[in-house]
């Protein structure tokens, strides 16, 4: 009886020792000594979700990438392009303000470099362009005029001056969600009307004025490198609220100028528009696609 009970303590005692070696070395889960197996969690970047809004902007419908190009312009050639083979920005506004330049340009008859030179500007003719990154303009208009130069009259004048941004109406899916409600029903921020401006002011002058005088809000930054300043946002509606093309342009008599609000000398009897584009000027008339495809 001694013997079995002894018999029965050693094999407890063997079963104790195993289960203690498999406990401290093998693979259950949550103990001291035990390992489990992990399934990696995707970061970030390779997880995809899908937001509604994103979705919608311009940079997701219309986005395509160019080969390389061995020339000197590959770097600008490879930048992300829209469907009319536009280049799209980047998200400076320099270059929001040089590529509306390129499109005013681009809309109607190339600059006259005879016709510029004549009527009084300055261009490098090693770059084709004035100092301020000025193109000629075309044969019969004006050419800039710089605001530091500018004499200006108590001579009173009249012109005609709008802000609308009736292309946001088209786009809306576009538009940043805390501007749906400050967008005007019928999108226009200032109606056409006649107002006076001063001899030898420029449209930037006349913009300011008329803005303070009627509580509309305005922002603009100087830029000195095409030495005007540069329209941000008017009525709390800025560049890029409406896609990543979307910025202030302003036209004269119809024309879009290829330089500066600051740079333009207002002449009486002008008419002067500013708009919202949702696509760097092809929608508000300032591009001409066709002309830059056979270019």
């Amino acid at each position: 009886m001694k013997k079995d009970k002894n018999k029965i303590i050693v094999g407890a005692v063997i079963v104790i020792a195993l289960a203690l070696m498999y406990w401290w070395g093998g693979n259950s889960p949550s103990l001291r000594g035990w390992t489990q197996q992990q399934t990696e969690k995707p970061t970030i970047s390779e997880s995809k979700t899908t937001n509604p809004t994103q979705a919608q902007e311009p940079s997701q419908e219309k986005e395509q990438t160019t080969k390389p190009k061995s020339d000197e312009n590959a770097t600008a050639q490879n930048r992300p392009q829209n469907e009319n083979n536009t280049p799209m920005t980047s998200g400076g506004k320099a270059e929001f303000a040089e590529q509306s330049a390129i499109n005013s340009q681009s809309n109607h008859n190339l600059g006259s470099v005879e016709y510029s030179l004549k009527s009084g500007m300055d261009i490098d003719t090693s770059t084709g362009e004035d100092k301020y990154k000025t193109e000629p303009v075309p044969d019969g208009k004006p050419i800039p005029k710089e605001p530091q130069n500018a004499l200006i009259s108590d001579k009173e004048l009249t012109c005609t001056l709008s802000v609308r941004c009736d292309t946001i109406l088209k786009n809306i899916a576009w538009l940043t969600p805390e501007k749906v409600d400050i967008v005007p029903k019928d999108g226009i921020i200032f109606p056409e009307k006649e107002v006076v401006f001063y001899e030898g002011e420029s449209v930037f002058n006349l913009l300011l004025r008329e803005m303070k005088k009627n509580k509309i809000h305005m922002e603009f930054e100087n830029t000195p490198i095409y030495n005007s300043a540069y329209i941000e946002g008017i009525a709390n509606i800025y560049e890029f609220d409406c896609g990543e093309l979307s910025g202030w342009m302003y036209k004269v008599n119809g024309w879009f100028p290829n330089y500066g609000c600051s740079r333009y000398r207002l002449k009486a009897g002008d008419k002067v528009e500013w708009v919202y584009t949702c696509d760097w000027g092809a929608d508000v008339g300032g591009y001409n696609f066709e002309k830059n495809a056979v270019e």
